[in-house]
């Protein structure tokens, strides 16, 4: 976004408002910038890797970057309903789009990598949905862009511009404002719902302030 744009937005912030993750536009948009998207450079995570659950992964971007290097990879994304109904069409026998972790898991057998980027604060149960992929038993976990507080479990209100979601630039000129809810969730309940796991690298993230980025392995 130019320093215009970002200036103009914030401003005159768009008086339009978008309800939450299941709105039929953000969905819509998300898709289409992600179909239009075309990935470059490398991505080390998944040297060597052959199957991925992918956490909140929209319509595909994040295998759209990895089967760049790993043209044999298995990819399943665990998404919102309208983002698997709205994705399906994009479905391969290597990429494949779920509701449900239990269902993402079955169909991969085996799981080398669970990858989620900033995507597990925005669900109602974050711990539950933790243990939830922990019990899926991948061989290692990466977590991106987790809003980690020393206190309770806080949820707020969170908005940001429709332009801002999914990569690249909004088609149109017409900007929204989107709103959801967010939590911030206790280090140490995020640590210890890794159960069976020996997390292995923690830090702040630099893309998002006050989240941070984990590491786990299977014990």
């Amino acid at each position: 976004m130019s320093l215009i744009r970002k200036l103009t937005s914030r401003l005159f912030p768009p008086r339009e408002v978008i309800e939450g993750y299941q709105s039929e536009e953000l969905v819509e948009t998300i898709y289409r910038k992600t179909v239009a998207f075309r990935p470059e450079g490398d991505w080390p995570l998944v040297h060597n890797v052959t199957s991925v659950l992918d956490f909140g992964g929209g319509a595909g971007i994040h295998y759209k970057i990895a089967q760049q290097q790993s043209p044999g990879i298995r990819w399943a994304v665990v998404e919102t309903p309208a983002m698997v109904q709205r994705a399906r069409e994009l479905a391969t026998d290597q990429l494949m789009f779920f509701e449900e972790i239990e269902k993402a898991a079955h169909w991969l057998g085996s799981i080398d990598l669970m990858h989620s980027n900033g995507a597990v604060q925005y669900v109602e149960d974050p711990i539950g949905t933790v243990k939830a992929l922990c019990a899926a038993r991948p061989s290692r976990m990466v977590w991106y862009r987790v809003p980690i507080s020393d206190g309770p479990d806080k949820a707020e209100t969170q908005t940001s511009l429709l332009s801002n979601n999914g990569p690249g630039k909004l088609a149109t000129g017409a900007d929204k404002l989107v709103k959801y809810t967010r939590h911030w969730i206790p280090e140490a309940s995020f640590v210890s719902a890794h159960d069976g796991y020996r997390m292995t690298e923690q830090g702040p993230d630099p893309r998002e302030r006050g989240s941070q980025q984990f590491s786990f392995i299977r014990a």
